[in-house]
């Protein structure tokens, strides 16, 4: 008889195995990575791989999932104040991340929405829908956070503005992935961006964080 297995163990054990692909993903993207490659990485078998897992693009939901929560989980209820700070924390994040994209999942990510697999058939794929829903929701909340705390007067509704973030992010990595961050001007663009914000949310103060003022 074999030994009960708990949930908390079975969400333990696909963790790891998620993180393992994660790793195969950043080093071959998505295009030429396989199950056998996860094998190898995780150290495990072809039956342990399929017990959690049905096949290459599940893997990669998951990991994506995974990479999702980690990304935002600072904007959920207990966000702190001031707002304004945070967020400025996050992008100063994410442009570390822009000078070390070789080792990110943007090649994988570009390689999973140009597969045939995805192409053709996208309603099988629902999560890749709602990751972008996910994505303006927690952008949404710290918006309308600094709003209703006073922090914020924004000239826009929260989630226009959400959406504008998210799509000038994406874009930046995928060029800056492509053409290295010096082509892109990727801090120069950064800078701008948080100019643009600053204009676009009117926080009640930017104190302990770099002058953002244009043209003064």
């Amino acid at each position: 008889m074999c030994p009960r297995v708990s949930d908390e163990y079975k969400e333990t054990k696909k963790r790891e195995i998620a993180a393992a692909a994660r790793r195969v993903f950043i080093r071959k993207g998505f295009a030429h990575a396989v199950m056998q490659d996860i094998m190898d990485e995780a150290g495990i078998s072809r039956g342990a791989l399929y017990a959690y897992f049905d096949n290459l693009e599940h893997v990669f939901m998951e990991v994506l999932r995974y990479d999702d929560e980690e990304l935002f989980q600072w904007t959920g209820p207990e966000l702190q104040s001031p707002v304004w700070g945070m967020l400025m924390k996050w992008l100063g994040e994410i442009e570390q991340d822009l000078m070390k994209l070789q080792h990110s999942l943007v090649r994988a990510r570009a390689e999973f929405f140009l597969s045939s697999a995805y192409v053709k058939d996208k309603k099988h794929y629902p999560y890749i829908r709602q990751r972008y829903e996910n994505a303006v929701d927690a952008i949404s909340r710290v918006i309308r956070a600094g709003e209703e705390r006073g922090e914020f007067q924004p000239l826009q509704d929260a989630r226009s503005l959400a959406g504008y973030i998210l799509s000038f992010l994406n874009g930046l990595m995928l060029d800056t992935y492509q053409l290295g961050p010096d082509a892109t001007w990727a801090e120069q663009q950064l800078d701008v961006f948080r100019n643009t914000l600053k204009l676009m949310l009117k926080p009640s103060s930017t104190d302990g964080y770099p002058d953002l003022s244009i043209g003064e």
